[in-house]
């Protein structure tokens, strides 16, 4: 008799599955009173006690569940119209997309406009991060090679000219861009050695880390202007990681072993950089390339005027490497003469 009331109990179960209703928990309340009437004929009070509170308790934790399961939806809804609330409020930055960015851990950046009241429109750069270039550095000035390392370093620069005359020729759009990401990987790499060393042997580096690290992001602004100028083909961005990769590896290894020809090799290289651009600058005057309006990074970068044009913004790009060319020079003179970097002050300021 009791497995036949249990076979029952089971199989009404399974025939009504499928979810939790008012008719499961009706049919499951008159098979509980049936069954209970006949195990109070069959069985004991003790035995009838204990299959009745089993299964009270199962009715119980279904209808725990359901009221659980109902105060969650509540505090959730209650949490989605607190971020409404918010939103509305300003807690919150909105994009184009649509998408809301939440400021709950206080990283949100605040409004920032131009002087004449408008929004700034880049968060690659600030506006106390720009300035004006002195183009009236010395483009003329050219370190002498005289010992076996400087004749090395100048060989090896004009060595990796050729190559890139082949290539490009006389595209100085492409050959800039190329060019400058190249250029961003040597004050990035002593920047980070020197930060090492700093960390390492608990010193100062005398601002160099600053310096060095402000030359690698000036140069990376120069690439990102060149870019909205010059749209790169396919095999120019294949040949861009693949030139990244080997001189990145190969100016890290040498700055290990000889910071005085690290630095000197990229004295030579920002030379020929202020060559290029000179060129760059002719075919402009002669109407070969044409002479457009400036980009919007570039004008907000180096504070160029409104009407500013391509010839501008190139003319400040040169007078950037001649400040690189001297900073580098600078630092191989001092490894040079025997010191460390940190005993001579770095030309900070002029970024």
């Amino acid at each position: 008799m009791n497995s036949y009331l249990v076979r029952s109990v089971i199989r009404k179960s399974l025939l009504q599955a499928g979810g939790i209703s008012q008719t499961r928990y009706s049919s499951t309340t008159s098979i509980t009173r049936s069954s209970t009437e006949s195990f109070v004929r069959d069985r004991s009070s003790s035995n009838y006690f204990s299959l009745y509170r089993t299964l009270s308790s199962k009715t119980e934790s279904v209808s725990t569940a359901e009221l659980g399961s109902a105060k969650a939806a509540k505090v959730e809804a209650a949490l989605i119209e607190k971020e409404k609330k918010n939103d509305s409020a300003g807690g919150g930055e909105k994009k184009e997309t649509g998408v809301v960015f939440s400021s709950y851990w206080g990283v949100s950046r605040p409004t920032v406009t131009r002087d004449d009241g408008t929004v700034w429109p880049w968060n690659c750069f600030m506006p106390w991060e720009t300035y004006k270039a002195d183009v009236s550095i010395d483009l003329g000035k050219h370190h002498v090679p005289k010992t076996f390392l400087d004749k090395f370093a100048f060989k090896t620069v004009k060595l990796l000219r050729i190559p890139t005359d082949v290539f490009f020729q006389r595209r100085y759009g492409c050959r800039a861009m190329m060019l400058e990401t190249v250029a961003a990987v040597p004050g990035m790499v002593g920047g980070m050695l020197l930060h090492l060393r700093s960390l390492r042997k608990f010193q100062h580096s005398g601002g160099w880390i600053k310096a060095l690290l402000e030359e690698a992001e000036n140069e990376r602004m120069h690439l990102m202007t060149m870019v909205e100028l010059v749209k790169p083909k396919w095999y120019e961005r294949f040949l861009v990681l693949t030139v990244q990769g080997v001189f990145f590896n190969a100016f890290f290894a040498m700055y290990l072993v000889s910071p005085k020809l690290a630095h000197r090799i990229t004295g030579y290289l920002e030379e020929e950089a202020i060559h290029s651009y000179t060129e760059f600058l002719k075919e402009i005057d002669s109407g070969k390339i044409e002479n457009v309006p400036a980009p919007a990074i570039a004008i907000d970068y180096w504070r160029l005027p409104k009407d500013a044009t391509l010839k501008d913004v190139i003319v400040v790009i040169r007078a950037d490497e001649a400040h690189h060319r001297d900073v580098n020079h600078f630092a191989s003179d001092i490894h040079a003469q025997g010191k460390k970097l940190r005993d001579a002050p770095a030309p900070i300021g002029y970024h």
